[in-house]
């Protein structure tokens, strides 16, 4: 499953269609299907979301949620795939979404367009934040397996300290040009499948115990709620933590103007990395959860009491010795690949909401390299932004981190919001004209389950997971993913008026025929003078 050698007439083909959108090719198209969708899956990653939040659903809902919840979760997500996939097909731009929404609304379309990639961008930063700060807490934690005094004390500076260090060495491979990143995908494929095989089969086969299978749709309430009935809040709340792993996919939407066939392979690889994912990612916390120990025990209870690292302990707690660690090891190089992947895609829609001209100092943003044909700029804006976002980490309230999960919960609802306004607008657009790839006389109904979904889980999202007085009051335990998202609502809502809605017109476009052959001849022409020089200095 290579990419193909693509032929000229494909590749003009794929140039047209963006001069059509009102685009020059300024990025190189070097990327065949599999790798676009092994963007998507990378940032999916079942090895990141399903294992960095794993705690959630030991606590809300238990082996319950963990199992059933995510196949109710998948179904609905792959209704918002197909949605995305099909809008992808008639509009494939590095924009995406907010260039989607732009051209679906029958009014105020500039309104519509801002707003979605305010919050498509805010999303993909604060889900960058949240890959690569779980990946740094792993870290940590595996270093603690060697070095058990590693980061005990000012616990939230050395974890803040790997963060900034991942980020920079995710920055740092971005910016060499999309082939290495295309290399890194690729591989992030088969470590994903390979890996989750692996943790899969020796959690079913080595530990000495196993959850009794008549525990194994069993329902565990740890989360302080009490009262009649409710267990089905608790259970809705676990549904997190497969909510949080399918996010991403948007990715293959931002990458169209590097992909062969962007017309079809990307609206494929959207759902492949979606299905793909609730599959691999069901056989892994079914085989995590049967090498948990009885539900409700002392020892259940410990395990989920490491949070983030949960996940680790499962595996850690199952096997024991090298063989656990070495489970952990996987899943960090799972998420190490996640993290590049996010700020790959995270870099494009910067690139292209800042050609746009709504990012403040979008000139600076929508510059591409010369010698590489990537937007070097945008992928330290995303690694910058990200940073930025882990910064409240560093402070501490009992152990825990509140401000940064709520940025977390953020990340989600910003993407999902951004995913359901152009869908929204889709399904109530007279003029749409699907592209080859496309759900017929479905299209429809199944973008009015996609929006329906979205809503629920937004205001899951801002539900208090935790009862917020258990054991008097605990400032942890409240979700400020709610008053953050509102102070967000204030803020881009505040912005628009009083300013962007004189000078924000939504996508513009580069020029008439002429000017895109001229700007695209100018690219070409510039990337074999970088060349040159980078030689030359060699």
């Amino acid at each position: 499953m290579s990419d193909a050698t693509v032929n000229p007439a494909e590749m003009d083909a794929d140039t047209r269609r963006l001069h059509e959108l009102g685009y020059a090719q300024e990025l190189d198209r070097k990327m065949g299907g599999f790798s676009n969708f092994a963007v998507s899956f990378s940032i999916i990653s079942i090895l990141t979301g399903g294992v960095t939040t794993y705690y959630l659903g030991m606590d809300a809902g238990g082996p319950l949620v963990i199992t059933v919840g995510w196949l109710i979760v998948g179904l609905f997500t792959l209704m918002v795939g197909m949605s995305m996939a099909e809008i992808t097909s008639a509009y494939p731009t590095a924009g995406g979404l907010y260039y989607w929404s732009a051209k679906l609304a029958k009014k105020n379309s500039a309104a519509w367009s801002w707003t979605t990639g305010w919050f498509n961008l805010i999303g993909q930063v604060a889900v960058t934040a949240s890959i690569d700060f779980g990946l740094a807490y792993f870290v940590v934690f595996f270093i603690q397996q060697y070095a058990p005094s590693f980061g005990t004390s000012h616990a939230a500076f050395y974890v803040f300290g790997v963060y900034a260090l991942i980020l920079l060495v995710h920055g740092a491979l971005n910016t060499f040009g999309v082939d290495l990143v295309k290399v890194f995908a690729d591989i992030s494929v088969w470590w994903h499948l390979i890996g989750t095989a692996v943790i899969v089969g020796v959690l079913f086969i080595v530990p000495s115990h196993h959850l009794p299978m008549n525990q194994l749709l069993s329902f565990n309430n740890s989360t302080g709620w009490g009262g009649p009935h409710i267990g089905i809040y608790v259970f809705l709340v676990g549904l997190l933590l497969a909510q949080y792993t399918l996010t991403g996919y948007d990715a293959s939407a931002h990458m169209t103007e590097e992909t062969h066939q962007a017309d079809t392979s990307p609206s494929r690889a959207i759902l492949r990395a979606i299905y793909v994912s609730i599959a691999a990612a069901f056989v892994l916390n079914l085989a995590m959860t049967l090498a948990l120990p009885s539900v409700g025990s002392a020892e259940y209870a410990k395990i989920a009491s490491f949070g983030t690292t949960a996940g680790g302990e499962v595996m850690i707690n199952a096997i024991g010795g090298f063989g656990g660690k070495l489970l952990v090891l996987i899943c960090i190089v799972a998420m190490f690949f996640c993290g590049l992947s996010s700020v790959t895609a995270n870099s494009r829609m910067v690139y292209a909401f800042s050609r746009d001209g709504a990012v403040p100092g979008h000139r600076l943003w929508a510059k591409v390299n010369d010698r590489t044909r990537t937007p070097t700029n945008s992928v330290w804006f995303a690694a910058g932004g990200a940073l930025i976002l882990g910064l409240p980490s560093l402070y501490q309230h009992g152990g825990a981190s509140i401000a940064f999960f709520a940025v977390v919960s953020i990340g989600t609802v910003g993407l999902y919001i951004a995913y359901a306004i152009p869908i929204f607008l889709r399904v109530r657009s007279t003029t749409f004209r699907p592209g080859p790839w496309n759900l017929g006389s479905l299209s429809k109904a199944i973008g009015w389950i996609a929006v329906l979904w979205v809503a629920l889980i937004t205001l899951l999202f801002f539900a208090p997971q935790f009862y917020p007085f258990w054991g008097g009051a605990n400032i942890n335990n409240f979700n400020w993913a709610g008053p953050v998202f509102v102070l967000l609502l204030v803020v881009i809502g505040g912005w628009w008026l009083l300013s962007a809605r004189k000078w924000f017109t939504g996508p513009v476009v580069m020029g008439d025929e002429a000017i895109l052959e001229h700007i695209e001849e100018e690219v070409i022409e510039h990337q074999h003078e970088a060349e040159e020089h980078h030689h030359h200095d060699h």
